[in-house]
Protein backbone atom coordinates (compact mmCIF):
# COMPACT_ATOMS: atom_id res chain seq x y z
CA UNK A 1 0.00 0.00 0.00
CA UNK A 2 2.88 2.45 0.99
CA UNK A 3 3.91 1.64 -2.81
CA UNK A 4 0.70 3.06 -4.17
CA UNK A 5 1.61 6.10 -2.04
CA UNK A 6 4.77 6.71 -3.53
CA UNK A 7 3.83 6.10 -7.16
CA UNK A 8 1.02 8.84 -6.55
CA UNK A 9 3.37 11.67 -5.55
CA UNK A 10 5.30 10.65 -8.36
CA UNK A 11 3.03 10.70 -11.02
CA UNK A 12 1.68 13.82 -9.75
CA UNK A 13 5.31 15.28 -9.66
CA UNK A 14 5.82 14.46 -13.34
CA UNK A 15 2.38 15.81 -14.46
CA UNK A 16 3.06 19.17 -12.34
CA UNK A 17 6.16 19.53 -14.33
CA UNK A 18 4.51 19.19 -17.69
CA UNK A 19 1.80 20.93 -16.70
CA UNK A 20 4.77 23.95 -15.99
CA UNK A 21 6.64 23.14 -19.24
CA UNK A 22 3.19 23.33 -21.31
CA UNK A 23 2.15 26.26 -19.73
CA UNK A 24 5.90 27.99 -20.39
CA UNK A 25 6.41 27.01 -23.76
CA UNK A 26 2.74 29.07 -24.57
CA UNK A 27 3.52 32.03 -23.04
CA UNK A 28 7.11 31.69 -24.91
CA UNK A 29 5.20 31.62 -28.36
CA UNK A 30 6.24 27.97 -29.02
CA UNK A 31 2.65 26.84 -30.72
CA UNK A 32 1.87 30.38 -32.43
CA UNK A 33 2.71 29.38 -35.64
CA UNK A 34 0.07 26.43 -36.57
CA UNK A 35 -0.36 27.03 -40.12
CA UNK A 36 3.00 27.00 -42.39
CA UNK A 37 4.25 23.64 -40.36
CA UNK A 38 1.74 20.92 -42.13
CA UNK A 39 2.29 23.15 -45.55
CA UNK A 40 6.12 22.56 -45.12
CA UNK A 41 7.04 19.71 -47.40
CA UNK A 42 4.85 20.97 -49.91
CA UNK A 43 7.42 23.69 -50.26
CA UNK A 44 11.02 23.02 -52.21
CA UNK A 45 13.90 23.40 -49.91
CA UNK A 46 15.19 26.44 -51.05
CA UNK A 47 19.07 25.26 -49.09
CA UNK A 48 19.08 22.06 -51.12
CA UNK A 49 22.65 21.83 -53.60
CA UNK A 50 22.87 22.21 -56.87
CA UNK A 51 22.80 18.54 -58.76
CA UNK A 52 26.53 19.24 -60.66
CA UNK A 53 27.69 19.76 -56.92
CA UNK A 54 26.06 16.54 -55.54
CA UNK A 55 27.57 14.72 -58.30
CA UNK A 56 30.84 15.69 -57.89
CA UNK A 57 30.87 14.86 -54.37
CA UNK A 58 29.45 11.43 -55.12
CA UNK A 59 31.95 10.86 -57.66
CA UNK A 60 34.84 11.97 -54.76
CA UNK A 61 33.33 9.52 -52.39
CA UNK A 62 33.43 6.27 -55.00
CA UNK A 63 36.91 7.30 -55.86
Amino acid sequence: MSVMVILLGVSLFVGIIFLIAFIWSVKSGQFEDDFSPAHKILFDNPISKPEEETINQNTKINQ
